[in-house]
């Protein structure tokens, strides 16, 4: 079984080496301690959500702190390309949905965007709250996939601001239903080619004719994933799976 996965301050990380101790404290201290009750001789992984893993086995145990000696230390490079998820806000929590699914899925960044047939809103000391939201089920789902590297989770963007990132180096995906070319049928050199993979994602009521017209002007490509619509929760992470499964699985 995987070993259980902690977030652990950048610095600590940065310093520990192999045989040496560590701590781990605060929030996660907490939570290895109180919460998933880990005890003294158990082993777990620490990171600092950049790449860098520890590998530690328990020596002590507090209410809120746990010390450890590390047995292995490694660092994962950055995948190349990069996945980006530009998700539409949502109604019913389904932009969270489909960001957490995302994250287990291996996405890199998360970039809320208000699109033109976004019910929801975000504003002022909202928008605040909400960022902060996505940011915690970013950081869970990262967890509980045991994952190296939290997905950045960028400020919300406008469509003008969604149409700047069709830049050299980035390929830009939009999902729509009637788009002629399939993302299963992009040609591997078009994948190889690039440093970062944007996907689309609009919201319930679909991505606006101006907004289409206006990304794929920029340089974005419209495609679609297959015979069914999708709900705004699902099609991005199956994006993302078919692109895994070329250029990552």
């Amino acid at each position: 079984m995987t070993l259980p996965l902690f977030l652990l301050d950048p610095g600590r990380a940065s310093a520990a080496r192999v045989g040496g101790p560590v701590v781990l404290d605060g929030a996660e201290g907490r939570h290895a301690v109180t919460v998933r009750r880990i005890g003294v001789g158990e082993r777990v992984l620490l990171t600092d959500g950049r790449g860098r893993v520890l590998e530690v086995e328990v020596t002590g145990t507090e209410p809120t702190v746990l010390t450890s000696r590390v047995l292995e230390a490694r660092s994962e490079p950055e995948p190349r390309p990069r996945f980006v998820l530009v998700q539409a806000l949502a109604k019913g929590g389904r932009d969270e949905d489909a960001i957490e699914a995302s994250t287990e899925l291996g996405v890199d960044e998360v970039v809320p965007w208000q699109a033109a047939r976004s019910i929801v809103r975000w504003r002022g000391e909202k928008a605040t709250k909400a960022l902060a939201k996505w940011e915690s089920v970013v950081v869970a789902a990262a967890k509980q996939s045991r994952r190296a590297r939290v997905p950045v989770v960028s400020p919300a963007v406008t469509t003008a601001e969604v149409t700047a990132r069709c830049r050299p180096g980035a390929l830009v995906l939009v999902l729509h239903e009637d788009a002629s070319e399939r993302l299963s049928e992009l040609r591997t050199d078009d994948l190889d080619r690039v440093d970062e993979i944007d996907l689309v994602v609009g919201p319930e009521g679909g991505i606006g004719p101006e907004e289409l017209e206006a990304l794929a002007a920029a340089g974005a490509r419209p495609v679609r994933l297959g015979p069914t619509v999708l709900r705004t929760s699902t099609a991005g992470p199956a994006a993302l799976a078919v692109l895994a499964s070329r250029v990552r699985w």
